[in-house]
């Protein structure tokens, strides 16, 4: 990734800054797009820049003319039984996951239409898209969506452009904070995966490098999963 301009939403947290400390490792530069007014000890080769997806607009002119990849880790976590979602609900997490991701791959396209070498296109989805969970009516429909956009831009873009999704089942995040509040919950959340714990920033953010890079560059229109197993398995004892 080195010499990579990348432009990464959502950095300054969770799997978005795991995302970001990655890429800046491995030499990207880096445009950084948050709701923060500031990056706290950004590290070198970080441009940031306010952004809020739920609002817009976005700032294209802090882009450059060229982009190598994009990547988009906004998300909300509304766990609430069906009866208790008001359309708001359901309107407010599609804002945040769908049409703030179209929003910002909108603005960057025609940078990335710009690069000779292509480029990649990361979104993220749910395991609770494949996988029917309790409680998850509206941020699954919302990564349902999310999902559908991977593929049919992943069609449209080719061959230049590589579009994927990554699926994370429950990670340890500051959105996912009061599902892990203490030692219980977590113990019993990552009993419920196969691989017998929540995922870390770092499992996630390995999987948009790959990705990201050279290594992936005949995938695309693909939905990673990154979850434990929770989405294909089911383990007797």
């Amino acid at each position: 990734m080195k010499g990579k301009r990348v432009v990464v939403v959502g950095g300054s947290s969770g799997i978005g800054s795991a995302v970001l400390g990655r890429l800046c490792s491995e030499g990207a530069d880096i445009y950084h797009f948050s709701r923060a007014a500031h990056l706290d000890g950004a590290p070198p080769g970080v441009a940031h820049h306010a952004f809020d997806a739920a609002e817009g607009p976005f700032p294209s002119d802090a882009l450059p003319d060229r982009l190598d990849g994009l990547v988009y880790c906004p998300g909300s976590i509304r766990l609430r039984p069906f009866a208790r979602l008001r359309a708001e609900d359901f309107l407010e997490d599609y804002r945040i996951n769908l049409l703030g991701a179209v929003m910002v791959i909108q603005a960057c396209l025609p940078r990335m239409k710009k690069n000779p070498d292509g480029a990649a296109v990361v979104l993220f989805s749910t395991v609770a898209v494949q996988t029917g969970m309790s409680f998850h009516a509206s941020i699954a429909a919302a990564k349902g969506a999310v999902e559908g956009l991977t593929r049919s831009l992943a069609a449209e873009l080719a061959p230049r452009i590589r579009v994927n999704a990554v699926a994370p089942s429950l990670t340890d995040t500051p959105l996912a904070k009061q599902l892990l509040a203490d030692d219980a919950k977590r113990k019993a959340a990552g009993a419920r995966h196969p691989l017998r714990r929540v995922g870390s920033p770092e499992d996630l953010a390995s999987a948009v490098l790959f990705l990201l890079g050279d290594s992936a560059a005949w995938i695309t229109g693909q939905i990673l999963a990154v979850d434990g197993g929770m989405g294909a398995l089911r383990l007797f004892q």
